[in-house]
């Protein structure tokens, strides 16, 4: 393979399998599986955990994995730090490697913080002399000035996560491998990690970022790569992969049948009031055709959601559930969404709230699209934004 330049990562056909045993076998059991491998190429027990994994990323790009747990992301970001190996295929990262695969990565619990720097400031690659003038300010970014001299084995999770992620994106790796290590921090924390991240990478460095949390791939990072079995289901533009991404969630998350309370949803529709196509800023009407053993006194729920069982906003209304069919209609004055695919979730509780299960779990009703102007791209310095579209009107004078 030529020399690349540094910040370059080259991945050609990388496969990766793995054998859990889940207890030591005994001697005979080990001289069975060896004469059972000399005939069956690669042996009982493998799973291939990557396969034909291909990409290119070049220096300065931003680079996304996704995927669901398992699907292969955590062992991908390892190979390229050469933690582990691939089976076959090749990998090649040039220049000085920054990874933080997790909240206590590079970290050694009986030295000091401040020892910590250095000791990993080393392992990086970095002199004596350039962690020395970055020191305060990867102690200032973390905010542990008051602890710093402390064993890191008496910080908190949240403390070693922050010191963990400043020591690796303030030494100025070439490459800085990210995995979702900010889900452990606070809110502010967070914020302060993308903008750090947005301006690593504007500074030339390449960075590779495994993140459940989707709004801060969009934020981060322009490709993103979605692994799903073992594979690359889909490569691009972060936005065009998040979006497939989530509307295979949504897709997997609509169960066959809405009968696991006692309460069925029997047909759910989402439309425009006027009966056009929904649409942002609109008011529109949710129907369904529910069906009640008896008749109760519950509180039904609605909610919209892009991707999770989380929901952007959620509506509730009290009322006497009649025995048999009926139908409840629900009229939004304004739906504050933009253009998208979202999914329509709703439960029926007990009113007033008592210790039993509810009468329809919280689950999604059905899928729909929303016609309406896009999400402007968040300007550099400015990110994550919020997923809610506000009509607004400017005048200056």
């Amino acid at each position: 393979m030529p020399t690349l330049p540094d910040g370059s990562i080259r991945a050609d056909q990388v496969w990766k399998k793995f054998r859990a045993d889940k207890t030591v076998p005994l001697f005979y059991e080990q001289m069975s599986r060896l004469r059972k491998s000399a005939s069956t190429r690669g042996g009982p027990g493998y799973r291939w955990v990557l396969k034909d994994v291909s990409f290119d990323v070049e220096p300065g790009e931003s680079l996304a994995l996704i995927g669901v747990n398992g699907s292969g992301k955590t062992t991908l970001l390892k190979i390229l730090s050469q933690v582990t190996y691939q089976s076959a295929g090749t990998c090649k990262v040039q220049g000085r490697i920054g990874a933080l695969l997790s909240v206590t990565s590079g970290l050694h619990p009986d030295l000091t913080g401040r020892e910590n720097v250095f000791l990993y400031g080393a392992v990086l690659g970095m002199s004596r002399e350039t962690i020395r003038r970055r020191f305060d300010e990867i102690v200032e970014f973390a905010g542990l000035t008051d602890a710093i001299e402390r064993q890191v084995k008496f910080f908190s999770m949240g403390m070693q996560m922050r010191l963990g992620f400043s020591i690796a994106a303030f030494l100025e790796p070439d490459v800085l491998l990210v995995d979702e290590v900010l889900s452990v921090g606070d809110a502010n924390f967070q914020q302060k990690c993308l903008q750090r991240i947005g301006e690593i990478v504007r500074s030339g460095t390449t960075l590779i970022y495994v993140s459940h949390d989707l709004a801060s791939v969009e934020a981060a990072c322009d490709r993103t790569i979605w692994l799903s079995d073992a594979m690359i289901r889909a490569a691009g533009p972060t936005r065009d992969v998040v979006s497939l991404y989530r509307s295979s969630v949504e897709q997997s998350a609509v169960p066959v049948s809405l009968k696991e309370g006692v309460i069925e949803v029997l047909k759910a529709e989402i439309r425009a009031v006027d009966g056009g196509q929904v649409r942002s800023e609109a008011k529109t009407e949710v129907r369904m055709v529910l069906k009640a053993p008896e008749a109760v006194h519950a509180c039904i729920y609605l909610g919209i959601s892009q991707g999770t069982a989380f929901p952007m906003f959620i509506v509730d209304h009290e009322c006497n559930v009649p025995a048999g069919e009926f139908e409840v209609r629900c009229e939004l004055n304004y739906l504050p969404i933009p253009h998208g695919h979202y999914s329509l979730w709703t439960a029926i509780t007990a009113y007033p709230r008592r210790h039993r299960d509810p009468y329809l779990p919280w689950q999604p009703a059905m899928n729909f699209d929303v016609m309406g102007p896009n999400l402007l791209e968040p300007p550099d310095g400015v990110m994550p934004f919020s997923p809610v579209f506000v009509g607004n009107n400017w005048e200056i004078e």
